[in-house]
């Protein structure tokens, strides 16, 4: 690694942006940035919208990323590295933000020695993220080098002309290199838009006008995300679940909001960065709309007026369907499907085949001009505007409560007449079922307990029902095309709607498990 080239004449305090209140003593840098991954094709026109008039040249930059051998660095979200930087060995320790743009970053000189020297965990002592190091690895545990990154970069700096961003600049930087850990290696192509000043949304306008134009697409992968898979052997990260949050009484909505859009927003960016890139599981799929599911449940449980994002995650949720439907369909009935064709007679291998209903892959579909903008409607939401938040008279609770109050109402009047319903009605009270469940997720730190607890026990309990139906309809729609020309599709056309007609009459105990269930926001303290 010696001899490595500066990547530019400032110093590296100069490359991040410090943000904070006044007598803020913790030197942490903050790192506003955002990922895109650039396609093999557009590569040269890349770099050479980078390099502009000036034809900067390009700068080589190698690091060594160190972590315990069980990751413990990387399970909790932070990375630590040792890179040269001119003659100049930095230490640093990075730790990821919350709003899918800030990390968190310590910088700490390490001299001109020839060789690299030995990682220093103390060295970060006195920051937030530095103790949070310091408190995950102990006295003496044992950092090895996991990976290294060999990266050419070629950068710019660039000011932001639109409205509202006077002075605004941002970092073009285009990296190319490799991550490398062991034997493997994989590639590195990738445009990072960082500020250097101004709005955070400075980037995200940059970003706005950069991804059409090349065909770029958001990826919140870092490079040590992706280095430490590579260490582990694994093409994918798990899929991101949903993860619980804690509002506060004495929260403004506008702040609760903010919660729950964040909470909201890193499962589907995490989700949508893996399903992008190509390796993914059927999971990750599902766990994106979940994500959406919850994003579209949160702006009606805030009843707030903007379509735009409302929109963006309706139109992705539905774009993905086909791809989740099909799964559904193999995996929940395809081999009952067989075992109940045996036992007529029927000999066969296989479930009826279900031909794909879109040739658009998950992956394609992520990396589209439509989902790109959607992405960063969404990003620039977590950066709301200062002064645009309108106070609210109301307590947050009573908020929250009167609408949770009217959705359950609504599910309460599609329950009493079930069996009357037909199955777009039974397919509608799913939906409100789930985004009531959703909204009662989001505001249960407000209430008791117990009470909540024992509420979402129950609707839960409804939802999973009721969904049992609505897979069932998923797959008579799959198999009805086929079926005036495929007996084998006839006879899964006749097997699903028996069991429609059996699932419906056993959702019984659900229903009235329902109607009986104390609303938690009246009793709740």
């Amino acid at each position: 690694m010696a001899g490595a080239e500066d990547p530019d004449a400032r110093s590296t305090a100069a490359r991040f942006i410090k943000i904070g209140g006044v007598g803020c003593h913790d030197p942490v840098m903050h790192e506003i940035e955002l990922k895109l991954q650039v396609p093999a094709a557009r590569r040269a026109a890349v770099d050479a919208a980078v390099a502009g008039k000036s034809t900067a040249p390009r700068m080589r930059l190698q690091a060594a990323y160190h972590d315990t051998p069980e990751r413990t660095l990387a399970a909790a979200g932070l990375a630590l590295r040792l890179r040269r930087e001119g003659r100049q060995w930095v230490q640093t320790l990075k730790g990821a933000g919350d709003d899918g743009l800030t990390r968190a970053e310590h910088n700490v000189a390490r001299g001109s020695a020839a060789a690299m020297p030995a990682i220093e965990p103390a060295l970060h002592a006195g920051t937030q993220v530095g103790e949070r190091l310091i408190a995950l690895l102990g006295t003496d545990a044992a950092l090895q080098t996991l990976y290294r990154t060999d990266i050419r970069r070629r950068s710019r700096a660039l000011p932001v002309r639109a409205p509202g961003r006077a002075g605004s600049r941002v970092e073009l930087a285009f990296d190319l290199g490799r991550i490398v850990a062991g034997e493997s290696a994989i590639e590195v192509c990738e445009l990072e838009i960082e500020l250097r000043a101004g709005s955070p949304r400075a980037v995200i306008d940059t970003a706005r006008r950069w991804l059409p134009r090349f065909g770029l697409w958001l990826d919140g992968r870092s490079k040590a995300e992706r280095g430490d898979l590579l260490a582990r052997g694994e093409a994918m990260a798990p899929p991101r679940l949903a993860t619980a949050l804690r509002l506060d009484a004495a929260m403004p909505a506008a702040a609760a909001w903010q919660a729950v859009l964040r909470n909201c927003a890193d499962q589907i960016l995490a989700n949508a960065s893996q399903v992008a890139a190509g390796e993914h599981a059927p999971e990750h799929v599902h766990q994106l709309r979940v994500g959406l599911r919850r994003l579209r449940s949160a702006i009606a449980l805030f009843d707030l007026d903007d379509a735009g994002l409302a929109d963006g995650a309706g139109a992705l949720f539905r774009a993905l369907g086909a791809a989740r439907d099909q799964v559904v369909v193999d995996a929940e009935f395809g081999s009952a499907l067989v075992d109940a064709m045996r036992r007529v007679g029927v000999a066969v291998d296989a479930a009826p085949a279900v031909p794909p209903t879109t040739a658009v892959s998950p992956a394609t579909r992520l990396r589209d001009g439509a989902t790109q903008l959607f992405l960063l409607d969404l990003l620039a939401a977590m950066q709301p505007e200062p002064g645009n938040a309108a106070a609210d008279p109301q307590p947050l609770r009573d908020v929250l409560a009167a609408r949770l109050n009217r959705w359950h109402r609504q599910v309460s009047g599609d329950i009493k007449r079930y069996a009357e319903l037909d199955d777009t009605a039974r397919h509608r009270l799913r939906k409100r079922a789930k985004r009531l469940r959703y909204a009662a997720e989001f505001c249960a730190a407000l209430f008791g307990r117990r009470d909540v607890r024992r509420y979402l026990k129950v609707l839960r309990a409804l939802q999973e029902r009721l969904g049992a139906v609505s897979d069932v309809l998923i797959a008579i729609e799959a198999y009805a095309p086929r079926a005036p020309t495929d007996p084998h599709a006839m006879f899964a056309l006749g097997w699903l709607a028996a069991r429609r007609e059996a699932l419906i009459d056993a959702a019984s105990p659900e229903l009235k498990a329902f109607r009986k269930v104390e609303r938690f926001w009246k009793t709740g303290g």
